[in-house]
């Protein structure tokens, strides 16, 4: 597709995850896995420049030797707990802008917590966001044995419906509609949403679906495990790491 867009690629990777210490260069498969995505981004034939917003050095450092950059450290009213992903993007975005003496179109915030997604993915992405000038693009992916038909709450010991009534005797192939949740990967959105405080949501925010074999999100330590398993199996070939000199 022909584009001259100004796109900016931002990874958010603060460095006191709890659930996973270090979660964003924790060994997976050989890789820090930030890797993953630094890698798969830096083939992005739209991304014209790549940012890793962290407050942590040893972060910042692996994300440069991967290929990435990391010109700043995070401050740290944006590195707590209750900081916001929208005003740490915001914080990237003007520091990019202000560097560079440009104004981006759009901005890219990729998860490092699904190392499963792919350069074909982004690039889906950021293609469907400007073809159809949506405000925002979200990868989600389809949910089947956790259809909101199949949830349930426990009420003084007593399974119920958690919202709605499930169909007796029907397969969860066959419910409808179909369910989508949020998958943790890419969320692709103009520029002037970050100033607005919103990075998806609104009525004019649309859904890129990814395949569930695509998809793990990193947030227990099981998790970490399960893509550990399947990177190794998967073996990728594209992660190089940039050696300085």
């Amino acid at each position: 597709m022909n584009n001259n867009k100004k796109i900016l690629g931002i990874i958010l990777a603060r460095g006191g995850s709890k659930a996973i210490p270090k979660k964003n260069i924790k060994n997976l498969a050989g890789h820090p896995l930030i890797a993953y995505t630094i890698c798969e981004a830096l083939r992005s034939k739209y991304i014209n420049r790549l940012i890793v917003s962290s407050d942590d050095q040893k972060i910042r450092e692996i994300s440069e030797q991967y290929g990435a950059e990391a010109p700043f450290k995070r401050p740290k009213l944006l590195s707590g707990d209750k900081a916001k992903a929208v005003d740490c993007l915001l914080h990237a975005t003007r520091w990019a802008e202000k560097n560079e003496g440009i104004t981006y179109d759009y901005v890219v915030e990729l998860f490092c917590t699904n190392p499963f997604k792919t350069t074909y993915d982004i690039d889906n992405v950021i293609e469907k966001q400007i073809k159809t000038k949506a405000d925002s693009v979200i990868a989600v992916m389809p949910l089947e044995d956790h259809h909101p038909l199949r949830i349930k709450k426990i009420v003084k010991g007593k399974i119920k419906d958690f919202i709605l009534p499930e169909i007796p005797e029907t397969h969860r192939q066959e419910l409808k509609p179909k369910a989508y949740i949020r998958n943790g990967s890419i969320y692709s959105m103009r520029r002037n949403m970050l100033e607005k405080g919103i990075r998806y949501g609104t009525d004019n925010s649309l859904a890129y679906i990814m395949p569930r074999e695509r998809t793990v999100n990193i947030d227990e330590p099981m998790d970490f495990v399960i893509a550990d398993y399947l990177m190794r199996d998967e073996k990728r070939t594209n992660i190089k790491k940039v050696l300085k000199n």
